[in-house]
């Protein structure tokens, strides 16, 4: 049952019960479309602030030029690309493994360094359900991270640990997907 089949008449919260946070940590996850395209938004509202904002890419390599990066480089995002590709193109899975464990110790750097305020880690989980990178120390990190820094997360089935030191956690659902009637990826829409 919906509570939108009729317009509010009353806010449904008190304001003077509300309190401000300095950074938060946000999830998106799910095997729905859209997990690192809502997370791009969040990215362009903090460089709209003017906030130091970076990007580390857990899967997508340097050669994959997507119209997010395009973008976020030329407003002045910190762009890291440290991944090397889907895993099913991996010709060194142990290569691949290296990669993201590197990106994460780039990334964890990153956070602790307290330089940006917005960073986003795109497609994280994979390498933690991958046994990968420690999922206990990404969650020790976002936990422990400087004040001011907010730390955006994506990627399907996030951790638990990662989900319980956040603040919102999303959860994409697939309704329907263009893929499964066979169409490809699009550029300006998927990438």
């Amino acid at each position: 049952m919906s509570d939108h089949t009729e317009p509010r008449t009353e806010r449904p919260y008190d304001k003077r019960e509300l309190r401000s946070a300095p950074s938060l940590v946000l999830v998106n996850t799910g095997h729905g479309k859209g997990k690192s395209t809502a997370a791009f938004g969040t990215v362009m509202r903090s460089v709209a602030r003017g906030w130091p904002t970076a990007v580390v890419q857990f899967i997508k390599s340097g050669t994959w030029h997507t119209g997010e990066e395009k973008i976020s480089r030329q407003i002045g995002v910190d762009w890291f690309s440290a991944g090397d590709g889907f895993s099913w193109e991996s010709s060194d899975l142990d290569e691949s493994r290296a990669k993201a464990v590197a990106a994460w110790a780039f990334a964890k750097d990153l956070i602790n360094r307290g330089e940006h305020r917005m960073i986003l880690l795109d497609e994280v989980s994979y390498p933690m359900n991958w046994g990968w990178i420690d999922a206990d120390d990404v969650a020790a990190t976002l936990r422990d991270r400087p004040e001011d820094t907010s730390v955006f997360l994506t990627g399907r089935e996030m951790p638990q640990p990662v989900i319980e030191v956040a603040d919102t956690v999303t959860e994409m659902v697939k309704v329907k997907h263009a893929f499964e009637q066979g169409i490809r990826a699009r550029k300006g829409i998927d990438y």
